[in-house]
């Protein structure tokens, strides 16, 4: 599976797109600007993402991969 089509994937599930997740990222805290900060796990990515919009480990690794500036969408 593509970067992309994990991201359409997110998307289609809980309606928040790239952008959408940064600026949530940024409300709980775990990033600023989009971007992640030093401090925060990807395990704390993913708890938040399980919890809140039922993603799984994949889905929630691409968001990390997304705030961490790794992956960009339509890569």
């Amino acid at each position: 599976m593509s970067f992309q089509a994990y991201l359409d994937t997110i998307k289609n599930k809980t309606g928040q797109g790239p952008e959408d997740l940064m600026r949530l990222a940024d409300a709980k805290g775990f990033s600023e600007g989009g971007k992640l900060k030093a401090s925060v796990k990807a395990g704390q990515i993913i708890e938040w993402l399980k919890a809140d919009y039922d993603l799984g480990h994949g889905h929630s690794m691409a968001v990390y991969a997304l705030l961490t500036g790794k992956r960009k969408p339509g890569d």
